[in-house]
């Protein structure tokens, strides 16, 4: 029973995003959605040069996003791709550009994009976890076929970041807060992975090195590569 009225309380939100992102034909019944929901659309640019481009489709009520959508694609061929929704209140909150490339290397990593977009606040991965703990879990993202893929999960809770581990906590506020600050239109969906040199993997021994992240990362892995802002 538990199982079905999650499935029925859930219908009107995954029917919008799949007709938002083409899964369904623009021309089928969409449910009214449920007093309350906020749905929000971003339209995803590329960074880095990657080329990557897509649309990301959110519904949020209250402290939990009902369904969330991103239809990808240029991305690097057959590849995991981390994806987040970043917020802080500190930062811009939106897009960054080269000029946050402080060691003039001519590429963003994803730490000189923070005071753009800020801090992890939800990961948007296939299974498990959902907090900011999981955002360098790489094997827990979607893997890119030929470039492009179609994510869709539901029932994503915001979370208190304090106590998860997440060393960009500080600042973020409750949950609440967050889910606050998401609704209004201050969230930011960025994809990450990029294969600079084309050989069909993320290599530590490429010259991008290591992730700033995380040593044991390629930089190619964790570097962003598509971003837009939810509004």
């Amino acid at each position: 029973m538990k199982k079905n009225m999650r499935l029925i309380l859930g219908a009107s939100a995954v029917a919008l995003v799949a007709v938002s992102l083409g899964a369904v034909p623009a021309s089928a019944h969409v449910p009214k959605p449920v007093r309350g929901n906020v749905v929000l659309t971003a339209h995803l640019t590329e960074l880095n040069d990657s080329g990557a481009s897509g649309r990301a489709f959110a519904v949020v009520r209250g402290e939990t996003i009902r369904a969330f959508g991103i239809r990808a694609r240029g991305l690097t061929p057959d590849a995991p791709h981390a994806q987040h929704i970043h917020y802080g209140e500190q930062a811009q909150n939106e897009c960054p550009t080269l000029a946050l490339d402080s060691n003039g290397d001519g590429r963003l990593n994803t730490v000189e994009g923070v005071p753009a977009y800020g801090p992890v606040v939800v990961s948007l991965n296939t299974s498990g976890d959902t907090t900011p703990a999981s955002f360098l879990d790489v094997s827990r993202f979607p893997v890119s076929k030929n470039g492009s893929y179609n994510y869709l999960r539901t029932d994503i809770r915001f979370t208190d970041v304090a106590g998860t581990g997440y060393s960009g906590a500080d600042g973020l506020g409750t949950a609440a807060q967050i889910a606050e600050a998401i609704r209004d239109g201050e969230g930011v969906v960025v994809i990450h992975g990029n294969d600079y040199d084309g050989n069909g993997t993320y290599n530590l021994s490429d010259p991008e090195g290591a992730s700033e992240l995380d040593p044991t990362l390629p930089a190619e892995a964790t570097d962003p590569v598509a971003c837009g802002v939810l509004h």
